[in-house]
């Protein structure tokens, strides 16, 4: 993912899993101030990977795009500083 924006996904709605078009991303668990330490996960050779902090089952699915999820409030839109 090099010169590509680390995707950061949340489950503040407490899905049982995600589903994301990336292998590698940061899990901040629930949507601040409730978040657990922004963990960078990289599932390697596997499709799918737990985190070990709010132990939300993300699943990688190569219909979606760098920047989508399942569900879609999964995804963390940056706020841009422009």
């Amino acid at each position: 993912m090099a010169g590509a924006a680390v995707p950061k996904f949340s489950n503040e709605a407490g899905a049982r899993e995600i589903a994301i078009g990336v292998k590698e991303f940061t899990c901040i668990g629930a949507n601040p101030p409730f978040d657990h330490p922004h963990i960078w996960l990289d599932m390697g050779a596997d499709s799918e990977i737990v985190c070990p902090y709010c132990s939300t089952l993300y699943r990688y699915d190569a219909a979606l795009g760098a920047h989508e999820s399942r569900p879609a409030e999964a995804l963390i839109r940056e706020k841009s500083s422009v």
